[in-house]
């Protein structure tokens, strides 16, 4: 496979400035080797030729750096009838995304080196992105006892959680924040008290539920954890980072441990940003049933804020793909989670970036250049000596959400009908182009 490709004419954002510039781009074995002003002379394409170098005619296109995704889920090893490691990471590199980080709730679970292993492996032999694994904070993620955190560490894990389920000992997370320090890694913590949601809940406590009868997952299930760690985190120093916030008041408690100091972080889901338990079309349709649920209004309102204002760090997906048959169960049947990948950028671009809510550098900067920062991680920036992870976006087409296709296994989505602007149409990762669609519009066609 050719490992050097000039990238001409391509629109370039800097996430620090805002400044759009058209730039060409330069890869070579893996790494950007050169960013220059745009060329027209003819001789120089000629020369480049003869010199090997694939070009890219990115006219009209934005080039960003590949988006990381600090929370997906790939299902392998053990369901693989929702998802693979082959198929999850074709649909990240689809949805423009370079780098994702797996997470542990699988089965087996990531709690030793050898699954760790078995995860990197994968990637390497049947994936088309990066992916970095997530290693459990417990045995087999039951809460009793921690895993041995050396030994993840030093097999490649990206940070500690139980994810799928809440640490529900304070003593043990506390433990888990105290052992995290020693290695220098984040906890990272699905917030659920899990006394407080009643069995088989499946949607938050809202006007959907009191409209049907159900019984609904307080706000308080999950904000009364992420108070409890925020001052564990207070305590031991740990980087302590909440999943999927989705509450007003979990929004208020990390708004006011960041004005102190505390070493806390957050993400936030497209859907939480966009969606609220009044949207949900019946008790028949599973497609909108996460984990954390869907929640009022205000909790949606409270939650754009808090992003707009800095209190949320990063966008993720929670990629959480199942099978059909599964979340043909309804509401209260069906597994929790939706996909995510393929659609995230598109579903932020068209309804924050071009209705004016947020600019175009700071959506970026939360998929790229931020998650990059939090975790440490290499990628997230456009620069000399930088890898090669890049995605050409066409910010003007647009098009309907189709669910059938996707390359993610699984369908599950809210989003299906939804009309969007802002598709990617190539994903380079090490230099390697790895997803392109050059039948988009004749206007935006990649030249292969």
């Amino acid at each position: 496979m050719n490992t050097k490709t000039w990238i001409r004419n391509a629109w370039v954002v800097d996430t620090r400035s805002g400044e759009q510039t058209k730039q060409d781009v330069w890869v070579e074995n893996g790494v950007i080797a050169k960013i220059s002003l745009p060329t027209t002379n003819e001789a120089d394409e000629q020369v480049a030729a003869l010199e090997g170098w694939h070009i890219v005619d990115a006219e009209g296109l934005l080039l960003s750096a590949g988006f990381i995704d600090l929370h997906v889920h790939l299902r392998e090893p053990g369901f693989e009838h929702k998802e693979t490691i082959a198929t999850g990471t074709r649909a990240a590199v689809k949805g423009g995304y370079t780098t994702i980080a797996c997470m542990p709730n699988t089965r087996p679970v990531i709690d030793t080196p050898e699954t760790v292993q078995f995860i990197y492996e994968k990637a390497k032999t049947e994936g088309v992105a990066n992916v970095i694994p997530y290693g459990c904070i417990t045995k087999n993620q039951l809460g009793k006892e921690l895993t041995d955190f050396a030994a993840l560490q030093k097999a490649g894990i990206i940070a500690y959680t139980d994810d799928g389920v809440g640490v529900q000992s304070a003593g043990m997370m506390l433990k888990a924040m105290e052992t995290a320090v020693e290695h220098g890694l984040p906890v990272v913590a699905h917030c659920e008290d899990e006394s407080l949601v009643a069995h088989g809940a499946a949607v938050s406590e809202g006007e959907f539920a009191r409209k049907h009868g159900l019984v609904g997952i307080t706000n308080e299930s999950e904000s009364i954890h992420v108070g409890r760690d925020i001052q564990l985190s207070e305590k031991t120093g740990a980087h302590y980072h909440v999943c999927h916030i989705s509450t007003r008041q979990s929004v208020h408690l990390i708004r006011e441990a960041k004005t102190r100091g505390i070493r806390v972080s957050t993400e936030v889901c497209p859907h939480h940003l966009l969606l609220c338990d009044e949207d949900i079309p019946g008790i028949d349709d599973a497609n909108w049933k996460m984990n954390p649920p869907l929640r009022t209004p205000k909790d949606r309102d409270a939650v754009v804020e808090a992003w707009l204002d800095g209190t949320i760090d990063v966008i993720v997906t929670d990629h959480a793909p199942h099978a059909a048959e599964e979340k043909a169960r309804g509401l209260t049947l069906a597994p929790f989670g939706i996909v995510g990948l393929e659609t995230a950028f598109p579903l932020l671009y068209t309804h924050f970036v071009k209705t004016g809510r947020v600019t175009l550098d700071f959506l970026l900067k939360a998929m790229t250049e931020k998650p990059a920062a939090l975790f440490g991680l290499p990628g997230g920036r456009i620069a000399v000596g930088a890898p090669a992870d890049l995605t050409l976006i066409d910010l003007e087409f647009e098009r309907t959400v189709d669910p059938s296709t996707f390359a993610s296994k699984s369908k599950n989505t809210p989003f299906g009908g939804w009309k969007l602007f802002g598709w990617p149409l190539f994903t380079m990762v090490a230099g390697h182009v790895v997803y392109t669609e050059s039948s988009a519009t004749p206007e935006a066609a990649i030249a292969e």
